[in-house]
């Protein structure tokens, strides 16, 4: 059975994340997504996320930590999400958002609040449920366990929407929903919704951008728009970081259109 990991964790804290599931399956098969999610940035992780778990094969199991709000009142989840094409993911994590989006993406999904206090380690730190509750969790779940024994359905988890972007006054308009490690950044303007053509001359914040397959179609420095392997539109810089070039961070509104 795989199982996935997911958190703004670093180096240290994911070993004992993985010490805790070996200790309930010890014939899982972990992978790492991501421990380098910039810290609290939970739309981040949830992005991360959404465009990774359809590469994984059914009955896969995904505990995701991103987690400001560990130790306080907000709720510990897991959900159940069905595919005819993906087949059965499993999702543990915070009620945060965190988990949403990827569920979403997958198709019709349930969602169960994890209360049953049996499927936790005996010693449960207030700080650290990625290790005492989610990984167990979800371990117990790769081993074949139901998951409505973790707990009640529920209908009023947190969601988390990165919204669509639209075509308004000849020109496409969206927001900045991530900036990956190379400092490009992805828009919520998905690939169906652009009809660019490569070498097409766009208008980005008053700067002259071409539109192309991929990066080193331009010359190094250069900036660029392109559909990204996860599906949206995609402002970068060949050999560059489009984040600093263009001063922007995520959550900024951008405008793009065509130059005729």
């Amino acid at each position: 059975m795989v199982i996935t990991l997911l958190s703004d964790f670093g180096d240290v804290y994911p070993a004992s994340m993985k010490g805790a599931i070996y200790g309930i399956n010890r014939s899982a098969s972990i992978v790492d997504i991501s421990h380098s999610v910039p810290a609290h940035d939970v739309r981040a992780g949830a992005f991360i996320l959404m465009i990774s778990v359809k590469y994984f094969p059914t009955d896969t199991v995904h505990i995701a930590v991103v987690d400001p709000g560990v130790g306080t009142q907000r709720r510990a989840l897991a959900i159940r999400a069905d595919s005819d094409f993906h087949g059965v993911h499993y999702f543990i994590g915070p009620n945060n958002g965190l988990l949403i989006p990827a569920a979403k993406s997958l198709g019709s999904f349930k969602v169960y609040e994890i209360t049953n206090t049996n499927l936790f380690r005996k010693q449960v730190s207030s700080t650290f449920h990625g290790r005492d509750i989610f990984a167990p969790v979800g371990a117990h779940i790769s081993k074949g366990l139901d998951i409505s024994v973790v707990g009640k359905e529920i209908f009023d988890y947190v969601e988390l929407d990165f919204g669509r972007g639209l075509k308004k006054d000849g020109s496409l308009q969206g927001k900045i929903i991530f900036i990956d490690p190379f400092g490009n950044l992805v828009t919520n303007i998905s690939s169906d919704m652009v009809d660019f053509q490569p070498g097409d001359v766009l208008d980005f914040q008053n700067v002259r951008v071409l539109f192309h397959k991929s990066y080193g179609f331009c010359r190094k420095g250069e900036p660029l728009a392109l559909i990204g392997s996860h599906g949206f539109l995609e402002i970068a810089v060949n050999w560059g970081n489009a984040a600093q070039f263009f001063n922007k961070k995520s959550g900024d509104e951008i405008v793009v259109r065509k130059i005729t």
